[in-house]
């Protein structure tokens, strides 16, 4: 049975350490049915504390998705893309618990408890709409996840936090 609780923790784990959360905030009076076109906003990438191999890889996925979702780049474009990155240590604590009981010449009880501790470090990745005629912020998507080590991992999870940061634009309001 403890082997069996200590199976489902590590899945547990394994299975948390693979979401991407995401969060988004705009500008309330923005009509976002006025946007079609969008460049990169140069400072703002420059500015971005990463490797230029994960710089291109985060461009590369922002252009996939603003393509899919008909956006057009432009030399002259209705909004400017910027993005900022940041890392965090996340620290899970499991309080785990459990009970069981055994045969043979007799019958017992038996029980335990304990913490588990997982320590991930997480990439936190915001995008940033701008205006490009009135230079405001319209809207900032953020997507927080595990960071990953192979290029080809670094890749995949770039492309996911990407997309899924991407799939609340345009907002919707709460009505």
């Amino acid at each position: 049975m403890k082997k069996l609780v200590t199976l489902l923790v590590v899945f547990t784990l394994l299975v948390s350490c693979q979401t991407v959360r995401v969060s988004q905030d705009y500008a309330l009076e923005a009509n976002f049915t006025n946007y079609k076109t969008y460049a990169y906003f140069k400072a703002g990438i420059d500015d971005a504390n990463i490797s230029e191999l994960d710089k291109k890889r985060i461009l590369r996925a922002i252009d996939t998705e603003m393509a899919a979702k008909g956006f057009v780049k432009s030399d002259d474009p209705d909004m400017m893309v910027s993005i900022f990155t940041d890392s965090k240590e996340r620290v899970d604590v499991f309080n785990n618990w459990g009970w069981g009981f055994g045969g043979g010449w007799g019958w017992g009880f038996g029980g335990g408890w304990g913490n588990n501790v997982s320590r991930v470090t997480e990439g936190v990745l915001y995008i940033d709409l701008i205006d490009a005629r009135k230079k405001e912020l319209i809207w900032q998507g953020v997507g927080t996840a595990p960071l990953k080590s192979t290029p080809e991992e670094k890749v995949e999870r770039t492309n996911k936090i990407v997309k899924e940061i991407l799939k609340q634009y345009p907002p919707m309001p709460q009505s």
